[in-house]
């Protein structure tokens, strides 16, 4: 049997009951102390996911003067040879980080089961449900970090993929407005020092019964030694630790300076990729961003010059300086992709459909080779002409970069083995 998911809204009560059942003396500690203590060599991987299909086209491997080509010219960059879209400079600006995989053969122009295959490496079966790297990750790696206090895999600005057959103490941790308020993670306006010393009092009473009354209720659970109990069991004690700890300090952005968060842009994105960026700080094994909007059907040129690309542009490249700049990017895995690329046809609507054929993705730190272009696909990007990459490629090399092991296999409840790498997948070895 597959493990049973909790859902978002079970997950915050937990939130709420754990909001003063830690001891105060774990305000002791400090952020600037657990990114101290981070241990050199930790991977941490952070996904910029386009949801909708990104235009690969226009993005990475543009065709100019073809019938396929459209309005773009590409630009230099700083790895020669490597060029990109017009409306990317500060990416442009830091290619000499970046490998751009241009030879990727999904066959796949579902948005569900491309979204599947592209998180998790596998089609939908109905036998099993695979958990998404996240999840991996926080399995592998998360579940290694002791007492950690942080969510060991985030999803921001929605998105985040499901933790399969590993359960719901790996599931994504949603944060769907990137520095503003989390749900349930403030406690009472009685606790924050307003209201008069007996409304605090009662509040405070109010809430250690509350937390009182859980903890019978999973007592109650655990005895049943089900797997989903002590999931449940897992989440509470996680959330219980977070809620007391000054690290939710680094959800917030308050403290950046306002010359880096202009740099990052105005926007959900850029908010969410310089969240990334302090969440990996502290240790965070794995976030997802998600940018939307990229299922451009009609008017894609339009939307890729005056939304999609400047938001990306500056979320993306400052993220990447940024890295580099604080030493993190050499342990921290930069991915960026969608569920598919788009045809090389521009349609009647000046846009471009699904297409899983020949599309590119992109890879940075983590060990990767950057400045360079892997794969090559022909002069109207229909058929790949070199390199030909499927997606056990990516997520071979994904796992090469983030030190895990290739052989590792899983048992699901149901007693089916499955591989973390299956299907004659191999890291790409140009990117090592």
């Amino acid at each position: 049997m597959i493990l049973p998911n909790m859902n978002r809204r079970h997950y915050f009560r937990h939130l709420a009951a754990a909001a003063i059942a830690g001891p105060g003396s774990m305000l002791v500690h400090s952020m600037h102390a657990n990114a101290s203590a981070l241990k050199k060599g930790q991977k941490r991987c952070i996904l910029l996911w386009m949801s909708g299909g990104p235009s690969h086209l226009d993005t990475w491997d543009l065709k100019p003067g073809t019938s396929n080509g459209g309005p773009f010219q590409p630009i230099e960059t700083s790895a020669p040879g490597v060029m990109v879209g017009p409306y990317m400079p500060t990416i442009a600006r830091q290619m000499k980080h970046i490998a751009v995989l241009r030879s990727l053969n999904s066959r796949e122009g579902s948005h569900e089961r491309g979204t599947y295959l592209m998180h998790t490496g596998n089609l939908p079966v109905p036998t099993i449900e695979h958990p998404g790297f996240g999840s991996i990750l926080s399995y592998e790696i998360g579940s290694k970090m002791g007492d950690f206090a942080l969510p060991t895999c985030v999803a921001i600005n929605g998105g985040g993929f499901g933790p399969g057959f590993l359960g719901m103490s790996h599931a994504p941790f949603v944060i769907g407005t990137p520095g503003g308020p989390i749900e349930n993670l403030n406690l009472p306006g009685s606790l924050k020092g307003g209201g008069s010393p007996l409304e605090q009092r009662v509040a405070q009473l109010r809430l250690m019964q509350r937390d009182a009354m859980w903890r019978g209720v999973e007592g109650r659970f655990q005895k049943s030694q089900d797997q989903s109990a002590l999931d449940h069991a897992t989440v509470y004690n996680k959330t219980r630790s977070l809620m007391n700890s000054p690290l939710t300090k680094v959800f917030k952005l308050d403290d950046e300076p306002a010359k880096l968060k202009e740099a990052y842009g105005d926007n959900n994105f850029g908010k969410g990729c310089m969240l990334a960026r302090r969440l990996v700080e502290q240790g965070v094994p794995f976030v997802e961003v998600q940018l939307g909007g990229w299922d451009t059907h009609a008017r894609n040129f339009d939307a890729l010059q005056n939304n999609l690309h400047p938001a990306l542009d500056k979320g993306m490249g400052t993220l990447i300086e940024d890295l580099a700049s604080r030493g993190l990017l050499e342990d921290t895995l930069v991915v960026w992709m969608g569920e598919f690329g788009r045809t090389p046809r521009i349609n009647q609507d000046a846009g471009r459909d699904h297409w899983g054929r020949s599309w590119s993705i992109a890879m940075a730190g983590g060990g990767i080779k950057g400045g360079q272009a892997v794969g090559s696909t022909d002069k109207e990007g229909v058929d790949i002409t070199d390199k030909p990459l499927k997606v056990m490629d990516i997520v071979a090399t994904m796992s090469k970069a983030m030190g895990l092991n290739l052989d590792t296999q899983y048992t699901t409840p149901n007693g089916r083995p499955t591989k973390l790498v299956d299907g004659g997948g191999a890291p790409i070895k140009e990117l090592f």
